[in-house]
């Protein structure tokens, strides 16, 4: 039997991060990944889907070329071409796990890895064990009991990435990140979209003033929106899909060559072996404490398969943290409450931190300001005017409630926030930390200042 100090079932952003960072620590560690190094997230999640939606941009600058006072003729797209481009950024990235799996001596077992007692894993009928064993086995595309996917006409987030053909129409159920993204994706592709949401805003743990503006540019750009509304069942008998969806003023159906199921993730905790250990669960989530370890010494769990925000960054942060822990460092508890959330349509959503919403019901005085892109030279000149930036801040003490962003590039604007708030800032500080002009970034120093009345460009 195969003994090592770390064993690491799952290798995706949480399981292959915590494996680096447990053999950088000096312990002998392996990965146990049933399909490809990388897990979801660089396979069929974050990362082609921005290869995906970046030849999305691309062909939108391509059609609007005239704004730029440029001439392009016979613009066109080869969605075969986009597919197997994002396949090929994915499978460049899967090589690149591979090598730093090499390069830091990591053992990866390539199997199903089934959980036995006593720090034991099964992989396929072979036995290994492991003084710590950290459980990363992510989550998949959760299915509802009246929305099942049959890969073809009812599919998921997978197969929504490698379609051999481009459908004509296309229904999306759920406006979360993923939704929203292949949504505005296939829009962009020509295809004619619609996007059902339950809840009264597009993407709904937003702030509702980026919701609102989220859900105006989606319309403009020809997507057809029923929030309030759900789909109660669908009819995949004939060529193409019915929805029987219900909206406030009665049922209607839609007719799709493609519904597309975005209405959040599923835990793969099923047949890895939990039960027979004794792992404690709670509605489909393995229960763990600061430190991620569970109920049983020597088990520990990250990522999708806890409860909390089933984000990449999130998984990595805290596979980090538990090795490190594991190897005995003085480390802090994540902050949950500091976490960036970012969604990657056109236009983008970044954000941290508390809504206007939950700063008022926490009982704060607020100063909010707001900044518009149609006021920053940068967003004119790059013909990128939708959208702003939106700062909370405690009106007592000036401590930087939230952040939110809505426009071009904001994912790469909001770890200012981010690290602002980690480092305690105050709302005259980030008034004070010049920032470079023309920027999109210097709309997070005027927000700042419209907050304060102290605004030089609105």
């Amino acid at each position: 039997m195969s003994k090592y100090d770390v064993i690491v079932l799952g290798s995706g952003p949480g399981g292959y991060v915590a494996a680096i960072r447990a053999s950088q620590l000096g312990l002998k560690t392996a990965v146990i990944e049933k399909e490809s190094l990388g897990g979801v997230c660089l396979n069929w999640g974050c990362i082609p889907t921005k290869a995906l939606l970046k030849s999305a941009q691309v062909f939108d600058y391509l059609n609007h070329a005239e704004d730029y006072g440029l001439t392009v003729k016979g613009a066109d797209k080869d969605f075969g071409k986009v597919i197997e481009r994002s396949r090929g950024v994915a499978n460049g990235m899967s090589k690149g796990v591979q090598f730093l799996m090499k390069k830091n001596k990591i053992d990866v077992i390539d199997g199903f890895g089934k959980l036995k007692p006593g720090k034991k894993v099964d992989v396929d009928g072979k036995e290994y064990s492991a003084d710590h064993i950290i459980i990363a086995t992510g989550a998949r595309s959760r299915e509802l009991p009246n929305l099942k996917q049959d890969g073809k006409k009812v599919i998921g987030y997978r197969e929504a990435m490698s379609l051999n053909k481009q459908p004509k129409k296309m229904i999306v159920v759920g406006s979360g990140a993923i939704g929203v993204e292949f949504a505005h994706f296939y829009n962009a592709m020509g295809t004619e979209v619609t996007i059902v949401e339950f809840l009264p805003n597009l993407v709904p743990l937003e702030d509702e003033e980026v919701s609102k503006q989220f859900e105006k540019s989606f319309k403009k750009a020809g997507i057809k929106v029923m929030t309030n509304s759900s789909v109660e069942k669908v009819d995949t008998s004939g060529k193409t899909v019915k929805a029987t969806v219900k909206t406030k003023k009665g049922e209607e159906t839609l007719e799709a060559d493609i519904v597309l199921s975005a209405v959040g993730i599923a835990a793969n905790i099923e047949n890895i072996g939990l039960e027979d250990v004794g792992i404690v669960t709670d509605k489909g989530k393995i229960m763990v404490n600061d430190y991620y370890q569970t109920n049983i010494p020597g088990y520990y769990a990250i990522g999708d398969a806890v409860p909390g925000q089933a984000l990449a960054h999130v998984a990595s942060a805290e596979g980090i943290t538990c090795v490190e822990k594991i190897a005995g460092m003085n480390v802090e508890p994540i902050d949950y409450g500091n976490i960036p959330g970012c969604t990657y349509a056109t236009p983008e959503i970044a954000s941290v931190g508390m809504t206007e919403k939950q700063a008022k019901e926490a009982g704060y005085e607020l100063k909010i300001g707001k900044f518009p892109f149609s006021a920053s030279g940068k967003a004119s000149a790059a013909g990128t005017k939708d959208g702003f930036v939106k700062v909370i801040f405690d009106a007592k003490y000036g401590e930087w409630l939230g952040c939110h962003m809505i426009g071009a590039g904001v994912t790469d604007m909001i770890a200012e926030a981010v690290l602002g708030r980690k480092l305690e800032t105050t709302g005259h500080e980030v008034l004070k930390a010049v920032h470079p002009h023309p920027t999109m970034s210097e709309a997070v120093m005027e927000a700042t200042a419209a907050a304060y009345d102290e605004v030089i460009h609105l």
